[in-house]
Parts: structure tokens; C-alpha cells; sequence
């Protein structure tokens, strides 16, 4: 199978989906862009590793990268490789004492796996070509300045509105656990403030 080495570009939530998210991949030698419908909480995973938050407790990624580690596995590398009637299909590669394993997973959860992993995301070409697009240059200027998480600069802050809602989300989930009220009332005001901000 030949395949294409992608980087995460950008999250973004989809009015048109009932709340979903789409996550952006972005060849990385090529100019084509895969937009893939994830649910919102393999979107939050997603955007707070990217940011370098970690949760006050364990996500259900979080303690699948701990599982693997502990039973000496390694991922390898996460490939999105099948479209079928509009769903894409992913596999986990792992290798576990010389040995490679290929575990079906949705591409959310692979792609949350491999972000925690460091492990490269990989698309097959078949899947480029029949859902990718290229943008125009003014489109692709503008995704190079809206959507580097912070990384140019150096920054902590998240970039994207929902960069900022996962790591709000987060701290009120924190502020709650530890009894915080009146900090989880003014994060709550925050989250619906930028939530309406559209």
C-alpha cells in the first residue's frame, strides 16, 4: 500500500455535523488537506496533548499509551486507510518484542494514540485521492497563520476557538474534582461566553 505522511494542520467544530469536529491533515510533502469528522471528545484528547495540558486524571488515551508501554509495546506508526461508504478506517501499528501487530481503530482514536505516542500519521494514497483537496493560496496563507498551535511562537496559549474551549473544558473538569466552585463558575462563564462568540 503507498502512503502519505500527514500532520495534524487544525481542529475546527462543524455546525453541519450536530456538534462533531473535523480534524485537518496536511501532507507534509504535498499540498493536499483531509478533513475527517471525529467526535468531540477524540477532538478535546487531540487538542489538549497538542497543547501540552494534561488532564488532572488519565483520559481513556492516556491510559491505552500507558497499557502499551507497560506490556513493552511501541506504536509504530497509525495509518487512516480505508473509505468506505464515506467512513474512514484506520489501523494502530504496534511492535511488541520484535513482532508487528495491526489493531483496527477508528482514525480519532488512532490519531489521539499517535499524538501522545509521537508516532507518525500516515493516509493511503487510494484515501488522498478520493477525499482530499488542495486549497487555494489565499486559503493555504491563511491556515499557516490561524492554525500552528501556538508552536512558532512558542506559545502556551491555544490558537484555535477550540483549542481554547478543550483546555476550558479541562480546567472546569479540574476546578470541579478539587471542589473549586466559584474558579468552575467563572471558567463555566468563559466556555459560554467564546461558545457564543460565533
Amino acid at each position: 500500500m503507498e502512503k502519505v505522511r500527514c500532520e495534524i494542520l487544525g481542529l475546527s467544530s462543524s455546525p453541519s455535523t450536530g456538534g462533531a469536529y473535523a480534524i485537518l491533515l496536511r501532507e507534509i510533502a504535498g499540498s493536499r488537506r483531509l478533513p475527517i469528522i471525529i467526535g468531540a471528545f477524540e477532538a478535546q484528547a487531540i487538542a489538549l496533548e497538542i497543547e501540552g495540558i494534561k488532564p488532572p486524571r488519565p483520559l481513556t488515551h492516556d491510559l491505552l499509551k500507558r497499557v502499551a508501554d507497560n506490556l513493552g509495546a511501541t506504536v509504530v506508526e497509525v495509518i487512516v486507510d480505508e473509505l468506505k461508504e464515506n467512513t474512514f478506517y484506520a489501523k494502530i501499528i504496534l511492535e511488541v518484542s520484535g513482532l508487528t501487530q495491526d489493531i483496527d481503530a477508528r482514525p480519532s482514536d488512532a490519531i489521539a494514540l499517535a499524538v501522545r505516542a509521537e508516532a507518525p500519521i500516515y493516509v493511503a494514497e487510494s484515501v488522498m485521492e478520493a477525499a482530499s483537496f488542495i486549497p487555494t493560496e489565499e486559503a493555504a496563507e491563511e491556515e499557516y497563520q490561524e492554525t500552528n498551535f501556538g508552536k512558532a511562537q512558542g506559545s502556551k496559549k491555544p490558537q484555535t476557538k477550540e483549542a481554547r474551549l478543550a483546555a476550558l473544558q479541562a480546567k472546569l473538569r479540574e476546578a470541579i474534582e478539587s471542589e473549586e466552585y466559584e474558579r468552575a463558575a467563572k471558567i463555566r462563564d468563559d466556555i459560554k461566553k467564546l461558545s457564543s462568540n460565533n
